[in-house]
């Protein structure tokens, strides 16, 4: 990838530890669910990566759907009100669902999906949360299934972005504070 020092400060988690990682928490997955059937929820568009690598490590009988949330937009910090732009295409009624999300920062936007999926009666909803940042957590939530806590850093790769750009990387790399201040 061709994105200069002044724009990525260092790289946080590499691809390679990313994918070690995934493979612990899909093994898991596979055991927690055994003998049921799951529906993995990918949280548009931050989670697509993510969400491709553990779909292709489940190995119990699951479906796919998709959802998209906004409640930053192009700045670097959360508005704190939370949007559905995407909703779900089918009911999940009686479902074992397993939203699958890039990072939870604030918790605000999981809190209040949560919540709404919970008046849909499913039979359980779980997060996989590729990134953890509590240090910013501004609501009582906790993913069930986490890849990595981070510091209080602006991420960028691996699916996330700022302003659309960045999610090409193989990593999970440090945006320079140039970039968004």
């Amino acid at each position: 990838m061709q994105y200069s020092k002044d724009e990525i400060q260092s790289v946080l988690v590499s691809n390679a530890t990313i994918q070690a990682r995934l493979d612990e928490l899909c093994a898991q997955i596979n055991r927690d669910y055994k003998g049921r059937e799951l529906l993995l929820v990918c949280i548009l568009k931050g989670a697509v990566t993510v969400f491709a690598d553990v779909l292709r490590r489940i190995e119990i009988p699951c479906s796919i759907d998709f959802m998209a949330l906004s409640s930053y937009g192009s700045s670097s910090k959360s508005s704190g009100v939370v949007r559905i732009l995407k909703d779900l295409d089918h009911g999940i009624e009686g479902k074992d669902v397993l939203v699958i999300e890039d990072i939870v920062d604030s918790g605000m936007s999981m809190k209040y999906l949560f919540e709404n999926l919970e008046t849909r009666s499913p039979a359980s909803v779980k997060l996989l949360a590729l990134l953890d940042k509590p240090s910013r957590r501004r609501v009582d939530l906790k993913a069930d299934y986490v890849g990595f806590t981070i510091p209080d850093e602006f991420v960028v790769g691996y699916g996330l972005d700022f302003a659309e750009k960045y999610r090409n990387l193989p990593d999970v790399c440090i945006l320079s504070p140039k970039v968004y201040e």
